[in-house]
C-alpha cells in the first residue's frame, strides 16, 4: 500500500510506516505518528549514552550480556543538605496529624499545613539551591517520598505532583532563564504551589485528542476548553497547562484566578485522592501571558508532558511502598489479636503467607525506587525502567490491599474507619495514575523493541511497500530474491545470536538463594531477543493490532528485570529480612514465569520469613503509625 500523504518515507518514523503498511486509516498514522514523534524529541534530550537503546533494560535485553554494574546503585551519601528539610517536613505533618490540624474543614489538606511545610522547605526539595530549592537528588527524595507516605499519603503525593508533574519539572528542565527567575522562587518557597493540566474529557492515553486551545491576543493567549482530573487545583496555584496553539501542543504556565466569566472550577465527586482538591477546569478566552509559554529546545508540548511523567511513576512506586509499609504494621498487631480455635491467627500458614508476600512486595518496590532514582540522576532518560516501576508498585499495591490486607482482617475490613474501607479507593488508584498500567505495559514493549524494528523490520516493510508485495509468502522465490537484502541482514543477526555465549556473571560474596535467582535473570534476559523478535517476524505489520501478546510479552520481561532489581538490592543491603523477602519474590515471579508450582521448600522460607516478622526483624516498621483495632471482643 502506498502512502497517502506527502510525507516522505525518510521523514516516516518506524511506527508510522508500519501503520501505514499495516492498512491503517490516515487519522490513526496521524495520530500515532504525533505520538511517537514526541517520544523522539524526548530522547533528544538526553545524551546518547543515556537515551532508552543505551539504558540498562535495553542493553540486558538485546546486547547478549547484562551490564550488571547498571543494576546495583551505590549507597546513598551519608548526609546531604536537603536532608534537614527533610526531617523538618516528617515533624511538620506528626505533629499536625497529632493535633487533628493537617486537614480543613473539606477534609483536603489545609493552607495552615501547606504554610507549615512551607516554612520547613518542603516544596522546593527539588529545585536548585539558587532558585531557594534545597536541591535534593532524585535518589534522596524519592525513598523520602516512602517516610512521608506512612505518616500521611496525600502529603506526599502533593510533593510529587508539585515536584514530578506539576510546573517545577517542566520549568526546571523546558523554562528559560526568566521564567526560571521569576517563577520558581515562588513554586520553592511554597507561595505558589503547582498541578499539571494535561487529561481532557476526550484525551487521557490517547493524547493526540487535546480539544483546549489558545489563540495569540495581544500580549497574551486566550485559552478555551476544559480539563479534566486534575489534582491540587485552587485559585491562585500554578498550573502547567497543555493546549493546542498553531495546531501544535504546547504548556503555558497559568495562575488561576478566582473564578470569573473566562475561568471556573468544574466540581465533581471523586472517591480517590480524598484528601486533596482533584477537579476539572473550564476556560473560556481566559487570559494566559506570552512570557509564560514554555519553548523546549527540540519538540512542543508533549515532550514537556512525557518528560515529568518518569518522575512521576517512580514517585508513585515510593508512596506504593509506603502504604504497604502500613499495611504489614497494621496486619502484625491484628493477627495477634484475632484468635480462631484458642490461638491467634499469626500462627497459621495461610496467614503467615500473606506476611511473608507483603514483605516481599515491599522489597521489590524498595529495590525499584532505588534503582530507578538513580538512573535518573545519573542522567538516563529512565522510560523502560521508570514504567516497571510504576507498573510493579501499582499492582502490588493493589494486591496488597485486596488479597493481603483485607482478607486477613475479614469483615472489620469494612466498618467505618477501617484504614482499608476509608481508603481502598487510594489504594486501588494508582493503577490508573501515570498511565494505565495495560497501555504503559504496551509503551515498553514499544519501546523496547523499536530500535530493532528499525534495523531489521522496516527496510522489509519498505521493501514490500517498494516491490508492491502485499501477501509476503517465503516459499514464493520471487519475494525471496526481491527482499534478498533485507531478508540476509535479519538471518545474519537470526544466526548470530546462536554463537552467544551464556552470560555467566556472579557477584562475589552473594547470597546462594540470590545467586541462583541472578543465574535465572541472566539467563531468561539471554533468551529475551528470540521471543520478541519472534513475534515481529509471526505477526508482522499486524503485531500493532495484537495487544495481548504485546501485553504478555513486555510482562514477562519486566518481571525478569524485577528479579534481577530486587537480587542486586538485596545482596547490596545484606540484612536478613531483605535477603529472605527478596528471595520469596523472586520464587514467586519465577513460577510465573516457567509455571512451576510452589515446592515444600518455597513453603517453609515463607514461613521462616513470616516469623522473623512477628518477632520485629522488619526494621523499616518502625514509627510507621499503627491504627487501633475496631470492635475488640
Amino acid at each position: 500500500m502506498q502512502p497517502t500523504t506527502q510525507t516522505t518515507e525518510r521523514e516516516q518514523s518506524f511506527a508510522e510506516t508500519a501503520l501505514r503498511l499495516g492498512g491503517k486509516s490516515e487519522e490513526e498514522v496521524k495520530r500515532m505518528g504525533a505520538v511517537d514523534r514526541a517520544d523522539e524529541q524526548v530522547e533528544t534530550l538526553f545524551l546518547p549514552q543515556y537515551q532508552t537503546t543505551s539504558s540498562p533494560v535495553h542493553r540486558a535485553i538485546w546486547e547478549g550480556k547484562v551490564p550488571l554494574e547498571l543494576f546495583a546503585p551505590p549507597p546513598l551519601p551519608a548526609a546531604h543538605p536537603a536532608d534537614a528539610v527533610m526531617e523538618k517536613s516528617l515533624e511538620v505533618v506528626r505533629r499536625r496529624r497529632e493535633q487533628r490540624s493537617l486537614y480543613n474543614q473539606d477534609n483536603k489538606l489545609s493552607e495552615q499545613s501547606i504554610a507549615a511545610l512551607a516554612d520547613a522547605g518542603y516544596w522546593g526539595l527539588l529545585i536548585d539551591p539558587k532558585y531557594g530549592g534545597a536541591g535534593a537528588p532524585f535518589a534522596r527524595f524519592a525513598p523520602f517520598l516512602t517516610r512521608m507516605g506512612v505518616i500521611d499519603s496525600i502529603t506526599a503525593a502533593m510533593a510529587s505532583v508539585h515536584g514530578c508533574i506539576g510546573a517545577v519539572d517542566p520549568l526546571r528542565t523546558f523554562g528559560s532563564p526568566e521564567q526560571k527567575a521569576r517563577l520558581l522562587p515562588l513554586l520553592a518557597s511554597g507561595e505558589k504551589i503547582s498541578a499539571f493540566a494535561l487529561t481532557e474529557p476526550g484525551a487521557g492515553s490517547d493524547l493526540t485528542a487535546l480539544r483546549t486551545t489558545a489563540v495569540p491576543a495581544g500580549d497574551d493567549f486566550e485559552v478555551t476548553g476544559e480539563k479534566l482530573f486534575i489534582t491540587n487545583v485552587l485559585p491562585g496555584r500554578l498550573v502547567g497547562l497543555v493546549v493546542m496553539l498553531e495546531g501544535k501542543p504546547a504548556v503555558l504556565i497559568a495562575e488561576l484566578p478566582q473564578e470569573n466569566e473566562h475561568f471556573q472550577i468544574v466540581p465533581y465527586g471523586l472517591y480517590a485522592l480524598r484528601h486533596a482538591y482533584n477537579r476539572g477546569l473550564r476556560f473560556h478566552k481566559f487570559r494566559v501571558p506570552r512570557e509564560n509559554l514554555l519553548k523546549p529546545k527540540t519538540g512542543d508540548g508533549l515532550t514537556i508532558a512525557y518528560h515529568g511523567l518518569n518522575l512521576g511513576r517512580l514517585a508513585l512506586c515510593a508512596s506504593a511502598s509506603a502504604g504497604m509499609r502500613v499495611f504489614l504494621a497494621n496486619m502484625l498487631p491484628w493477627s495477634a489479636f484475632r484468635k480462631t480455635y484458642g490461638h491467634p491467627i499469626q500462627v497459621r500458614e495461610l496467614v503467615k503467607r500473606r506476611i511473608a508476600r507483603l514483605a516481599a512486595l515491599i522489597a521489590g518496590a524498595d529495590a525499584l525506587v532505588a534503582w530507578g532514582s538513580w538512573l535518573i540522576d545519573q542522567g538516563y532518560r529512565g522510560e523502560l525502567e521508570c514504567i516497571i516501576a510504576k507498573i510493579f508498585g501499582s499492582e502490588a499495591q493493589k494486591e496488597a490491599a485486596i488479597e493481603l490486607f483485607m482478607k486477613t482482617h475479614g469483615g472489620r475490613s469494612f466498618l467505618h474507619g477501617h484504614l482499608f474501607g476509608d481508603n481502598v479507593h487510594e489504594y486501588l488508584a494508582p493503577c490508573i495514575y501515570e498511565g494505565e498500567g495495560e497501555m504503559l505495559g504496551m509503551a515498553f514493549f514499544k519501546s523496547l523493541v523499536k530500535e530493532h524494528g528499525k534495523q531489521f523490520f522496516e527496510p522489509i516493510g519498505k521493501a514490500l511497500q517498494k516491490h508492491q508485495i502485499k501477501n509476503f509468502s517465503p516459499a514464493n522465490p520471487a519475494h525471496l530474491w526481491k527482499l534478498r537484502g533485507e531478508l540476509w541482514a535479519y538471518s545474519k543477526w537470526s544466526l548470530g545470536r546462536k554463537f552467544v555465549g551464556r552470560d555467566r556473571q556472579s557477584v562475589a560474596g552473594m547470597n546462594p538463594k540470590l545467586a541462583d535467582h541472578l543465574a535465572f535473570a541472566l539467563d531468561m534476559c539471554q533468551r529475551q531477543p528470540k521471543e520478541l523478535s519472534g513475534a515481529m517476524q509471526k505477526h508482522q505489520l499486524k503485531l500493532a493490532d495484537r495487544q495481548c501478546r504485546m501485553a504478555e510479552l513486555s510482562q514477562r520481561v519486566q518481571e525478569i528485570v524485577i528479579i534481577l532489581v530486587t537480587a542486586m538490592w538485596a545482596h547490596q543491603k545484606g540484612s536478613e529480612i531483605a535477603i529472605a523477602a527478596a528471595d520469596i519474590l523472586c520464587q514467586d515471579l519465577r513460577r510465573k514465569l516457567t509455571g512451576e508450582r510452589p515446592g515444600d521448600a518455597y513453603l517453609r522460607d515463607t514461613m521462616k520469613l513470616a516469623d522473623m516478622i512477628i518477632a520485629g526483624g522488619f526494621e523499616d516498621l518502625a514509627q510507621v503509625p499503627v491504627q487501633d483495632i475496631l470492635m475488640k471482643y
